[in-house]
């Protein structure tokens, strides 16, 4: 039977064609050097093979890989090693590329592809060391049977490989050949698999970001001012996922059934600033270093802060119309083209003990198993529980030892050598502390960095003579081996809520809030993961690594961590916010949560769903995922109507918000000067009072040094300011606008003398009334940036033009030639939606309205029928340019629609549009 290159109808096939040849048209109009070389075979050399038969060499019987009107694969096999083996080389079929570039991002060899311009982060993730944990944990943690399926996979990977070069592997190869001629993929091996877990855990790490960013504020801002910005979580108004329940600490197992006769809870966080207040130069230089080096490593799943998130909620079958429960749930991470997800069934023939796995959802390119999915008797999905399992440590250091209880330690050290593609290797030196390794050595800027350094709140905290300064060291249950990889497969093959919690043990990191629902009609939730107990701190700041009353004592038990089984309010939801209320339960998991806004519409829209005997359906779970409600625009608005505007040019703005649903349509005028409206409200508060280290890089601004608590003019009338500009990256800069902020206006709105209302001109005013001239100040600079952006005429403003997303391929897409991204980028898509809305289609205040992070998937089970489930991907199952499944999801992805999800062998076959026979 002839092979299929292209894996379409004959129709999209057509299409596809046209769109090649206008691209190569083009490139040989412009007379570039790739015009000689890029054509249309070129382009299609790497499209897969996904009809007839291929031998694949291993497999021990016939293995059929049948894909949908969408290129999405069902694999079905008659043992688990021939199912991921054909996973391995179907994987390779659509998203080598992908594959190659996140297994050189772990092992910190980036360069060896791209070059000198990597090697700062190659050194960053060496020094982290993530391919060494994963070979550890290959060797010392998985599971024989784990190790047999990763052994698989990678043999599936290499098969495809052994027959595929160049551009037949993908047209970036073909791009990169121009740069680093002769670069050949290695062979990929069980390691590069289980590395991508440390990239997935370092996105979702938790709080480092906001640990940095609290010292760095510290330069400018006292430690009640960073406290204020910093506000505790409202668990009076946004429930926790779980709400009720109790530890019994003779145990150390919790009782979702218990009541709590109260915790310690987590250290109040004014008693545990270590050394907020007046934080010293020393310190601010480390941080502010270590911080330009933490942006640089790429962010494969999305900027970590407010941002990085997800949705999930399950609902039981008495509230739903099917009589079984739906479960929910959409990832929020960094837009990718391809997208980070890769949606595949995994079906054993005959589900036996021999071949346990019947399994479909999203998994990820490079790694066996499925991710977030279900199988033939239970559903799971995941968000980041956001605990706090990173914590920064200064190190008072000589070049060969540290300090340690008043004792010179030497250091545990290893040189690293970096290849790089056309220029000289470079060799670096790791030096690692007990308490972890010493990240700021990846600056070597780090000179003459000041006189102290904050190192302590307590009368007791001595700390050493600072010297040229401390080092930071850091701490990371990631770098620790664990068995994250046997929890994958135990996720796949539960069958009830007991193996799903026994999976969930081994899912060490990155912790993740697990939810549950099964064919039987139980639901259910375990927050899994590593997370350590403090002797001494709350992690909420750098802490003295000299000091062994800092160290971690232990981690807190599994057996402790919450978890709930059918509680009686008959739905679960989970969305970022904290996990338990810190009275009721003596553990600190972090002081950083988000802040509820999402989990709380969740909440609030089902409660009204099921009031009075009311019934959620399939239709209503989908609704959900794309409510476009602006949480903060119904706090904001009513003071913005009643502000007297006397400007017409403005006022007619805000006509705009009056009788506005707060939704952000993208058709909507009034959102898009809401949002406006906020971002200068925000810039105007705080952002121009944060310290250039937090700012957008190129922002600015006449401020008072510093040091300098004089008058603002010397006694020759001369200015004291000094121009100052930001140095951070616009989607990691602040204020991001995030439910942290919603929560931190929340708390002045009322209080319009506030000093955080006060503007440069009127601060020195004791009791000046600033909010409404603030407010009405912003709401001036945004007609008047709508206006530039948008045109003079309002009427045809429109959110969604100032709110789109751009999906840009990995690297070549970012960083390659211009013509190479004109032809691997897709969009822009006018999108609704918006920050900590459900519909989270993230943007930074501080950096623009650009969408910066979305729902990278959604999808709907229903566990009644899961051939009635749904689901989508943010682009589609290829990462091939111009094959017809590289975004041919993302428009329907973009109206919030869902596509028919197929499960059983019936309905899979008669979706399938085309089948592929891989034999021995």
């Amino acid at each position: 039977m002839p092979a299929n290159k292209t894996g379409s109808s004959p129709k999209k096939k057509s299409r596809r064609l046209r769109l090649i040849v206008i691209a190569v048209v083009l490139l040989l109009l412009g007379g570039t050097g790739f015009g000689t070389y890029w054509s249309i075979s070129t382009v299609r050399a790497s499209f897969p093979e996904t009809t007839g038969s291929l031998q694949l060499k291993g497999l021990s019987d016939p293995v059929q890989v049948k894909r949908d009107g969408h290129g999405i694969p069902q694999i079905y096999g008659d043992s688990p090693e021939d199912l991921f083996r054909a996973q391995g080389f179907v994987q390779a079929q659509d998203r080598f590329w992908e594959m190659d570039v996140r297994r050189h991002m772990t092992a910190g060899r980036l360069s060896e592809m791209f070059g000198s311009g990597q090697v700062e982060t190659d050194a960053f993730l060496r020094t982290m060391g993530w391919r060494r944990v994963a070979q550890k944990e290959y060797d010392t943690k998985l599971s024989p049977e784990t190790k047999k399926y990763l052994r698989a996979y990678s043999d599936g990977v290499n098969a495809y490989l052994k027959d595929h070069e160049g551009k037949a592997l993908s047209v970036e190869y073909a791009a990169l050949g121009f740069e680093n001629d002769g670069y050949k993929p290695e062979k990929w091996t069980p390691v590069d698999s289980v590395a991508w877990l440390k990239a997935m855990a370092w996105d979702l790490r938790g709080n480092m970001q906001e640990e940095v960013d609290r010292a760095l504020a510290s330069s400018r801002l006292s430690a009640k001012q960073i406290e204020e910005l910093y506000p505790s979580y409202p668990y009076s108004r946004n429930k926790p996922i779980v709400q009720g329940g109790a530890l019994d600490e003779t145990t150390d197992e919790f009782d979702p059934k218990a009541t709590s006769t109260g915790g310690t809870g987590s250290a109040g966080a004014a008693g545990t600033v270590n050394g907020a207040n007046g934080a010293a130069q020393g310190l601010q230089s480390q941080l502010t270093s270590m911080s330009k080096t933490l942006e640089k490593v790429p962010a494969l799943l999305g900027p970590n802060g407010s941002g990085i998130g997800s949705n999930s909620w399950v609902v039981s079958g008495r509230h739903t119309t099917t009589g079984k429960p739906l479960l929910a749930n959409d990832p929020h991470l960094a837009p990718q083209l391809p997208s980070v997800w890769y949606q595949m069934g995994l079906h054993c023939n005959q589900v036996t003990s021999k071949c346990p796995f019947d399994t479909a959802g999203y998994t990820f390119s490079g790694m066996p198993g499925v991710v977030i999915g279900h199988n033939q008797d239970i559903s799971w999905g995941m968000t980041n529980l956001g605990a706090d399992v990173s914590d920064l440590y200064l190190e008072k250091v000589t070049a060969s030892h540290y300090l340690y209880d008043g004792k010179q330690v030497p250091f545990r050290s290893r040189e690293e050598t970096i290849k790089v593609a056309g220029g000289k290797s470079r060799t670096i030196t790791v030096r690692s502390t007990n308490n972890g390794p010493i990240v700021s050595d990846r600056d070597e800027e780090l000179t003459n960095v000041g006189k102290s350094a904050p190192v302590g709140s307590g009368a007791d905290d001595v700390a050493p003579d600072r010297g040229d300064g401390y080092a930071v060291a850091l701490k990371w249950t990631a770098l620790s081996p664990s068995n994250s990889m046997d929890a994958v497969f135990g996720l796949n093959r539960a069958r009830n809520f007991d193996d799903f919690r026994k999976a969930a043990r081994d899912f060490a990191v990155p912790a993740q809030n697990l939810i549950y629902a099964d064919t039987k009609g139980n639901i259910g939730y375990q927050a899994p993961g590593r997370i350590p107990v403090r002797n001494e701190g709350d992690g909420r700041y750098p802490a003295p690594g000299w000091d062994s009353r800092y160290r971690w004592s232990k981690f807190i038990p599994q057996s402790a961590l919450p978890w709930e089984y059918n509680p009686d309010r008959g739905y679960i939801v989970t969305a970022n916010q904290a996990v338990i209320d810190e009275k009721k339960y003596p553990y600190l998991l972090t002081d950083d949560w988000g802040y509820g806004a999402r989990s709380q519409r969740i909440t609030d829209l089902i409660e009204s769903k099921i009031k009075d005997g009311g019934k959620i359906s399939t239709d209503d779970m989908q609704s959900l995922q794309t409510d476009n409600s602006s949480e903060i625009a119904k706090v904001l608005t009513p003071y913005l109507l009643k502000i007297n505007v006397k400007d017409p040019f403005v006022r007619d703005a805000q006509k705009l918000l009056e009788g506005w649903d707060y939704t952000q349509d993208a058709d909507s005028a009034a959102a898009a000067y809401f949002n406006a409206v906020w971002r200068n409200t925000l810039m105007l508060a705080f952002g121009e009072k944060m310290p250039k280290e937090l700012r957008v890089k190129g922002q600015c601004l006449r401020v008072r040094p510093a040091e300098d608590s004089g008058p603002l003019e010397d006694l020759d009338g001369n200015t004291r300011l000094v121009r100052e500009c930001g140095t951070r990256d616009a989607d990691q800069a602040q204020p991001d606008g995030g439910d942290r902020w919603y929560e931190v206006v929340r708390k002045i709105i009322k209080e319009p003398g506030n000093d955080w209302w006060k503007t440069a001109g009127t601060r020195n005013q004791p009791g000046a009334a600033n909010r409404d001239e603030l407010l009405a100040e912003a709401m001036k600079d945004a007609r008047s940036e709508l206006t530039a952006k948008l045109g003079k005429n309002i009427n045809t403003w429109s959110w969604g033009r100032l709110h789109r997303l751009t999906l840009k391929n990995q690297t070549l897409g970012t960083e390659g030639p211009g013509v190479v991204q004109w032809m691997l980028n897709r969009g822009p898509w006018d999108l609704a939606g918006g920050e900590a809305a459900v519909n989270a289609t993230g943007w930074n205040a501080a950096g623009g309205y650009d969408v910066t992070w979305v729902p990278s998937m959604r999808m709907v089970v229903n566990l009644d029928n899961f051939d009635k489930s749904r689901w989508i991907n943010l682009t589609g199952a290829s990462g091939h340019a111009y094959n017809a499944h590289y975004t041919d999801q993302t428009e329907k992805w973009a109206k919030g629609e869902l596509l028919p999800w197929a499960f059983s062998k019936t309905a899979v076959d008669k979706s399938t549009d085309d089948q592929l026979a891989l034999t021995p």
